[in-house]
């Protein structure tokens, strides 16, 4: 008798497979490419360009190394970890360096674990640390939108210096310098309700990450004692981005409501130490670094006790 066989992970109890969800949150992710464009120009197009087929190919080669079938690259999962990996780059970087992150978030993020389902951390983030750690010049200076007179910055708003240059509507519709894919709140609002509406996400990250992340810069933030901007702390950096597109991730995130929360507080306390008392202005990338690493941790002590089992003596 022919045994059944089980696909890898993750493992979905909905109508959903696993393609269906990749391609999904790639069209949710349009919207804020498109920004990223139009805002910064062309080059944008470029740095997403590169970093997907880098990641493509990468995958394709590394699973034909491995007598592997490369067709295994349709199902969006390489696509989506270039997409993610360019929208957290600056839009003036030198066209290897998302090559170079296309390899590292592949081999070293995914296919070096047993590929998608076995990796432990979000392989567009482990490019992107790659990449800040190789290369932080590059990766520290920005371009300002097209139309302001200066091309290049050095800080984006969560810099001290820069940060009362920016108003809340500035910070909403992406009239700032950053990364391509994490200015624009709006287009990411959008791709995020439409995530919600097909029921690839849930709120239990993302509200308990933002949450988290707001209280704790309004209450120890840079002005004062209880005089931070919850607002501008949301708005600014790639918070938005990182917990409802990054920290979501089926594979790398907890699998029960309870430790989605416990997971999303810490992403919220690990970014705001880093934003508050660290020497870079951000850290949404390292802290869901972090906590990915603890996701097993979580899982184990918040998974569901079956019903009727007696709890042995101590």
């Amino acid at each position: 008798m022919n045994k059944p066989t089980v696909s890898p992970s993750p493992h979905i109890k909905s109508g959903q497979t696993t393609k269906k969800i990749m391609w999904t949150v790639v069209i949710s992710l349009i919207p804020s490419g498109i920004a990223g464009v139009y805002i910064y120009g062309i080059s944008s197009l470029n740095v997403i360009i590169l970093s997907i087929l880098s990641c493509i190919f990468t995958e394709a080669l590394f699973l034909k190394f491995r007598n592997r079938d490369p067709k295994t690259v349709l199902d969006g999962s390489a696509i989506l970890t270039g997409l993610l990996l360019a929208y957290n780059l600056p839009p003036q970087i030198p066209f290897w360096i998302p090559i170079a992150g296309g390899v590292v978030s592949v081999i070293l993020g995914k296919q070096i674990f047993g590929g998608l389902g076995q990796n432990i951390f979000n392989p567009a983030l482990v490019g992107r640390a790659f990449l800040q750690i190789s290369w932080p010049v590059y990766m520290t200076t920005w371009k300002n939108p097209r139309w302001w007179p200066d091309a290049i910055s050095s800080a984006t708003p969560l810099a001290k210096e820069t940060a009362a240059h920016f108003t809340y509507m500035d910070l909403f519709l992406g009239n700032r310098a950053g990364s391509i894919g994490e200015v624009c709140v709006i287009a990411l609002v959008i791709g995020a309700l439409f995530l919600l509406a097909k029921k690839i996400i849930s709120l239990h990250i993302p509200l308990s990450f933002i949450g988290t992340l707001g209280i704790i810069t309004w209450i120890f933030g840079k002005e004062g004692f209880f005089k931070g901007d919850f607002i501008f702390n949301i708005l600014a950096g790639g918070i938005i981005l990182g917990a409802f597109f990054m920290a979501t991730d089926y594979v790398t995130s907890p699998l029960t409501k309870k430790g989605k929360i416990i997971f999303g507080i810490g992403c919220g306390i690990l970014t705001a130490v880093i934003r508050l008392r660290g020497s870079y202005p951000e850290g949404v990338c390292y802290s869901i670094l972090f906590m990915n690493a603890a996701v097993p941790v979580i899982d184990r002590f918040t998974k569901t006790k079956k019903y009727g089992v007696v709890k042995k003596a101590i």
